[in-house]
């Protein structure tokens, strides 16, 4: 594709990586034009590979062989420099309401291509605040984690009663969450949405779930009995 195809000119070099993450991200701005404007203005120093509209208007502004600059400081899985290693999309949303249906079909769309084209698996498709716990909370509690796991986009789990409740520092580790002593607020942000107070045991077999569902080799296990989520 010509360079024109890929209107935002803040990107760099890949550092020697080959994307392996997808990081999904809310704009927080007003509407799509406005998102653009920003992630295409070069004294801004933001982009994205994608910008998704609410009406499910897709535009790529990166080149996907390229080091946008979405993530910023941050890390998954004990790596940092996430932004050389990940495809960033955003979601016109300014984070205080749902994300419409046309719009996340789009996002399923998109997903399966961009999974396909660089071999990611479901794991591996993540939330700003995943990687970034107590600095990034989108794209927030609103979004429909669950309905992206069932079509096998990405990862979610409910426990159940006999789930195995391990301890959850260790789980988090494993699952990729940074050191951080907000990460158990954004591992509830994305996994158990509205969820407060204290570390609970529904946290600990939530971890527990999601690692099997992760097919971490020589990690968690549910007990005999246990299902794996769909």
């Amino acid at each position: 594709m010509a360079a024109a195809a890929f209107p935002s000119p803040n990107h760099g070099d890949r550092r020697g990586q080959t994307p392996s993450l997808i990081v999904l991200h809310y704009t927080g701005m007003a509407d799509a034009a406005s998102a653009r404007a920003r992630l295409c203005d070069p004294t801004a120093e933001v982009s994205a590979h994608w910008l998704i509209a609410a009406d499910g208007t897709t535009e790529q502004l990166v080149c996907e062989t390229r080091r946008a600059w979405h993530a910023g400081a941050g890390a998954w899985q004990g790596r940092d420099d996430v932004n050389s290693r990940s495809i960033g999309i955003e979601l016109d949303n300014p984070g205080d309401r749902p994300f419409p249906a046309p719009q996340m079909a789009a996002l399923r769309r998109l997903l399966r291509a961009v999974m396909e084209r660089w071999s990611i698996p479901p794991a591996a498709v993540i939330a700003h605040s995943d990687l970034a716990p107590g600095r990034k909370i989108d794209p927030g509690p609103r979004f429909d984690w669950e309905g992206l796991a069932h079509d096998g986009l990405c990862l979610f789990a409910h426990p159940v009663q006999d789930d195995p409740d391990p301890d959850l520092t260790d789980s988090l580790t494993t699952l990729g969450y940074p050191d951080n002593p907000a990460r158990l607020d954004a591992f509830r942000l994305r996994h158990r949405p509205w969820a407060t107070g204290p570390e609970s045991d529904a946290d600990r077999r939530t971890a527990a779930r999601l690692l099997l569902h992760a097919n971490i080799p020589g990690e968690s296990r549910l007990r005999d009995g246990g299902s794996a989520p769909p």
